[in-house]
């Protein structure tokens, strides 16, 4: 079906998507963005519409094919990588990361266990040694200064929010143990196979298609926060503003906290096999054991980084009280700074994904996104 305000279709049973996709596109809380919903093997909803700015600045129709920083819905196609690393028997989320990466050992990181680093109870949310943000490209040097740093609460203890380092260090796990950077293992065991057109280290012949990010009023921070706390450390070292991902470096770098490029639809693509048992599109990435890997609760409590309650597993938020985002308990998610959303509900076998330009305030999603998301919900329960 499309329509004036949207492109795309969507299935008969999901109009309630599309009017909710138009009504936050006409209202102007959203300026250009996707959504996609992939239920019980289909596709079911993938829309696009409005306008955004490309990499020079002018502006143009969100396209089918547009992509944009997604922000932190990246740390999900790194937590898929980690995992499928566990499938294939070269990782073990119970084992000391120092397993893999002997020098990240110093420091009393001994201790500290690779599913630690995926539930962002590590205790290295940040850096102790002052960084650029230039530095963000510069994988070695982050890394090198984490392995000689000591952790800043026992690990495994309490979730912090990691907000950038969390991409760096798996990103350094996957190089140990494969060989290949992260973003380059994604692209040719997940995306590729999967048909996903998702890119963490984002090419030049993508500049064409890369839209900017609309920034939001403030750049994440604390305020208000002890200088000298977790949450201040971890965000003003470096300061990061939006207008940092318009830059080349940016795109061409791997950040698999924060810097993949892609679109609803290449998020959903990459990600349906975690709602799937594994499988989509034909091809087997998990077993349901390694799925129930993401179910063990890691630490369910304030974090020290986000002004939220968080339940976390591994690799992936779990709904609570707090953060309802699904009526089902196997249901799991992600979102970006300002907005983007990625959640799986196993029991329907739905994934949802949402993607936009215009940045809210939010760290991990916003009303936009869980609008459509409940009329998700409304769609399956009428569908029956």
């Amino acid at each position: 079906m499309t329509s004036e305000i949207s492109n795309g279709f969507t299935h008969d049973a999901f109009t309630s998507v599309r009017e909710q996709f138009e009504r936050n596109l006409t209202s102007g809380d959203d300026v250009g963005a996707s959504v996609c919903v992939i239920h019980d093997g289909d596709v079911v909803v993938d829309l696009w519409g409005g306008v955004a700015d490309d990499i020079v600045g002018v502006t143009k129709p969100w396209e089918s094919d547009t992509l944009i920083n997604v922000w932190s819905t990246t740390k999900t196609m790194a937590a898929l990588t980690m995992l499928v690393l566990v499938e294939r028997g070269l990782l073990d989320v119970d084992a000391p990361v120092a397993t893999y990466w002997p020098e990240f050992a110093a420091n009393g990181k001994e201790g500290v266990l690779v599913r630690h680093i995926l539930a962002h109870s590590a205790g290295l949310s940040g850096w102790d040694e002052p960084l650029a943000p230039e530095d963000m490209w510069n994988h070695d040097k982050v890394v090198a200064a984490h392995a000689r740093q000591a952790p800043w609460w026992a690990p495994g203890t309490a979730s912090g929010y990691h907000a950038i380092s969390q991409g760096f260090l798996e990103n350094e796990i996957v190089r140990r143990v494969t060989g290949q950077t992260l973003g380059t293992y994604f692209a040719e065991h997940i995306a590729g196979p999967l048909g996903a057109d998702f890119h963490i280290g984002t090419a030049a012949e993508h500049d064409h298609r890369v839209r900017r990010v609309i920034p939001p009023s403030a750049p994440l921070s604390a305020d208000g926060v002890d200088p000298e706390s977790i949450a201040i450390r971890t965000l003003t070292n470096p300061m990061l503003g939006a207008e940092l991902s318009w830059r080349e470096e940016w795109r061409r770098a791997e950040i698999p906290a924060a810097g993949g490029h892609g679109n609803a639809r290449s998020v959903a693509t990459a990600q349906a096999v975690v709602s799937h048992g594994g499988i989509y599109n034909g091809v087997t990435l998990l077993s349901p054991e390694t799925i129930d890997i993401i179910f063990r609760e890691q630490s369910y409590g304030q974090d020290l980084v986000l002004p939220a309650v968080m339940r976390l597993g591994i690799g992936y938020g779990l709904p609570s009280p707090e953060v309802p985002i699904s009526p089902n308990e196997r249901a799991c998610f992600w979102g970006g700074w300002g907005g983007s959303l990625i959640i799986h509900d196993l029991p329907s076998r739905t994934t949802f994904a949402y993607v936009m330009n215009r940045m809210g305030e939010g760290t991990v999603g916003d009303q936009r996104g869980g609008s459509l998301l409940m009329a998700t919900y409304m769609s399956i329960a009428q569908k029956g």
